[in-house]
């Protein structure tokens, strides 16, 4: 695999190299030292122990290797004693090995491990380095030479693939031909010196040999002698000032090179004058030329003695893609609007610069968004979100930062408004453009927004903060109702904590057993007896007294509790109407959550087997909500319910879309019917046609029927005489009762066989 340099060497010339590796003992420790240096820097920068240790064994390294160094000045070793050269190549490399897998892990742990941008540029910059001065140094021991690419560049490619990221997995691919090229500059380098060494009178051939190397050098490469005059050139080299003719530009001042492409506007006259700069006062360095016609390079230029060679690496499509990455980091590829953190960076250098006055944030949510997607197609939906990313800078103006927090979310501020109530005026703006609707092709679609919006004066308001008041807005701005904008006030926070505290006892309360049920009767209009009854989740705490359903189902819904809350209620429910007598049965709501988060399905089944319950006195109550969110899982888990005989109803009809679809391909036994469509059934002839209408279209269905909100005898009688609903429920027949109230009510009745009459409560008017 390696080509011994004992066998191809003459002994002279192969002692000779051996005492090149061991000649300059300065440099390697400046080298060791320096990159413990660098190695340590990067530690306390990024506060990492095992870079420390890194450092530490960079100095050890040194100090072993100096060690060595100084025991070989002691041997007298012959110009012809190959075997003791042997001996002491062997040492060499194991040393010179060592180095190389510590600048390897050096590599490997600051992408893997550490995984800070400075440590990774100081790891990677001075190993490659490295990299190019083992290549140059050590070209004619090729063992020696590839070992130390390897152990250096092996760890270097594994740790960008550890890192998980695509781009550094892509840079790999950009390392891969660097190493390669370098065992293979090596290897031409390593030629061309045998040839000399076996014809050194053979200088013609040799210059030609040279020239192979510069050609097939990936980097474009330029010698100056001491008073700037090219001796070499490729044309690699003059590809970065856009000239051509290599050999023309031979024997002539660099400096006129320089005039020349700055005069023809093909590069900068400061960039030149760097390069300059460097070559005169003798110094290493590295300058990025930039062609007026694109492109990028990067000349390392190297200064030794009288000489300085100039090293030119064409890195377009490495600048190119860190530009594209950078962009890709701070913005939002569907809508080029920032990102959240971009977004978060942008506000925090308007907030520490603003001016005295009003900075106001908007925080902005789709309304039903979801639904576009579910029924347009996610393509709809983006081209939706694209729409409006292109709308917010229009309505919230130049000055403006907007930017999107995710999905349907999006979010905008202004670091200066002159009250509140010109952060109101946008913030309806915006209202008015999203009614006008979006054409996209092939479509309109109309869409609302909910506003949250926070307007502070307070100059020590961070961005968090604000982002928490306007997020506590938007909820309420949602929760009241969609389609509008909410101003931050301080009961908002108050709300908020006792919320977040509600949030706590509530989990408390489920786990505990604390929750009881209460259970509407459904009443039969006509023959006025009790069919069964709707169990209700009931909430007293300990200190704020009897909570509301709409306030705890919510929360248990936001929080994932709705699914311990259901099979709470479903467990309860169905245990206590085994207790009653007859063919009473029981309805339980079904939340939309429960079925993304559980088997429904296997939780009915599980409460049924355990209660003992037949399945044909459980009715399961869904509403649309449900039905559009999660209409693949709902779909397929009240298929296999209706099919063991439990009943299943559309809640609340009427609230929502009300698709007909649903209808059909659901396998409804009970229509709901919303009690808004109830209440002006009295006065209002239209409102009663509706009902009547809906009614019917239930019936057509062969659906039975239950009203909500039945409150008044004149409801009531309208509702039997007129309409074809089989049942009614409402605070008509009094309120929802406990399980022992319900017991008592039933037993009272059922020793006759009948199911119990029910006498009606005062009427409301």
């Amino acid at each position: 695999m390696f080509e011994a340099a004992h066998k191809i060497l003459p002994p002279v010339d192969y002692v000779s190299m051996i005492r090149s590796l061991y000649a300059d003992r300065r440099s390697m420790l400046l080298g060791a030292f320096g990159s413990a240096l660098a190695a340590a820097v990067a530690a306390l920068e990024a506060n990492s122990a095992i870079l420390g240790v890194i450092a530490g064994l960079f100095v050890l390294n040194g100090v072993m290797r100096n060690v060595d160094m100084r025991a070989f000045d002691r041997v007298e070793l012959a110009d012809d004693d190959v075997e003791e050269a042997r001996r002491w190549e062997w040492r060499a490399t194991l040393g010179a090995a060592s180095i190389a897998l510590l600048y390897g892990a050096w590599c490997m742990i600051s992408f893997w491990i550490v995984d800070d941008a400075f440590a990774e540029l100081t790891a990677a910059s001075v190993s490659v380095s490295v990299l190019v001065g083992v290549s140059q140094r050590n070209f004619a021991i090729d063992r020696l030479m590839t070992i130390q690419v390897l152990l250096i560049a092996l760890p270097l490619v594994l740790g960008l693939l550890l890192v998980g990221n695509i781009y550094y997995a892509l840079l790999t691919l950009l390392l891969l031909p660097f190493f390669i090229s370098l065992r293979r500059i090596a290897g031409n380098s390593r030629d061309i010196f045998l040839r000399a060494v076996h014809g050194r009178i053979e200088a013609a051939s040799l210059a030609t040999q040279l020239d192979a190397a510069l050609d097939t050098l990936d980097h474009g490469l330029m010698m100056l002698d001491g008073n700037g005059i090219i001796e070499v050139v490729n044309a690699r080299a003059l590809d970065a000032f856009r000239m051509g003719d290599a050999d023309a530009w031979i024997g002539r001042p660099f400096s006129r090179l320089c005039t020349k492409v700055v005069g023809t506007g093909r590069l900068s006259r400061m960039a030149c004058d760097q390069i300059v700069s460097l070559i005169e006062a003798g110094s290493n360095g590295k300058v990025l030329l930039t062609a007026v016609t694109g492109g990028y390079y990067e000349v390392s230029v190297s200064s030794r003695d009288d000489k300085t060679v100039l090293l030119f690496e064409d890195i377009s499509a490495r600048i190119v893609a860190e530009e594209r990455i950078s962009y890709m980091a701070r913005y939002d590829a569907l809508t080029n609007l920032p990102n959240r953190a971009y977004f978060a960076e942008q506000v925090a250098e308007a907030l520490a610069d603003r001016p005295k006055g009003h900075a106001a944030l908007f925080v902005i949510d789709l309304d039903d968004f979801k639904h576009v997607n579910d029924t347009m197609g996610h393509l709809a939906g983006d081209q939706l979100l694209s729409e409006v990313g292109r709308l917010l800078p229009r309505i919230f103006g130049e000055n403006a930062i907007c930017g999107r927090l995710g999905g349907d979310e999006f979010v905008a501020f202004r670091a200066f408004v002159e009250d509140a109530g010109q952060a109101q005026d946008y913030a309806d703006r915006l209202l008015g453009a999203m009614r006008e609707g979006f054409s996209i092709p092939g479509r309109r679609i109309d869409m609302s927004v909910s506003i949250g919006l926070a307007a502070s004066d307070d100059p020590s308001e961070d961005l968090e903060t604000m982002m928490i008041k306007a997020d506590l807005a938007l909820y309420e701005a949602k929760s009241g109702g969609k389609g509008r904008v909410v101003q931050f006030h301080e009961r908002m926070d108050t709300e908020y904590k006792m919320r977040q505290q509600l949030k706590l006892d509530l989990k408390t309360a489920i786990d505990e057993g604390r929750l009881k049920l209460a259970y509407q009767p459904i009443i039969n209009p006509r023959t006025n007896r009790i069919a069964g009854c709707e169990a209700l989740a009931r909430w007293t705490h300990p200190l704020y007294g009897p909570i509301s359903p709409t306030t705890f189902i919510p929360i248990a819904e936001e929080t994932g509790m709705i699914t311990d809350l259901t099979a709470f209620v479903l467990s309860a429910a169905t245990r206590d109407c085994r207790a009653w007598p007859g063919d009473i049965s029981v309805a339980v709501n079904i939340s939309a959550r429960d079925f993304r988060a559980c088997d429904v399905e296997e939780l009915v089944t599980g409460v049924l087997e355990n209660t003992g319950l037949p399945a044909v006195r459980l009715e399961i109550e869904v509403t649309e909500t449900a039905l559009i969110e999660e209409q693949e899982a709902a779909g397929a888990a009240l298929q296999s319910l209706h099919r063991l005989g439990v009943g299943i109803a559309l809640d609340d009809f009427g609230t929502g879309y009300s698709s007909l679809s649903y209808l059909r391909s659901m396998p409804f036994t009970k229509l709901k019917i919303d009690r808004s469509f109830v209440a002006d059934i009295e006065t209002d002839p239209e409102a009663l046609r509706l009902l009547t209408n809906v009614a019917q279209l239930g019936k057509d269905l062969s659906l039975q029927i239950t009203v909500e909100g039945v409150e008044t005898d004149g409801q009531l009688a309208i509702i039997t005489g007129k309409t074809g609903v089989d049942f009614v429920q409402g605070f008509l027949y009094g309120p929802p009762l406990s399980f022992d109230a319900m017991t008592r009510l039933l037993a009272s009745h059922y020793p006759s066989g009948a199911v119990p009459e029910l006498r009606l409560v005062a009427s409301r008017k």
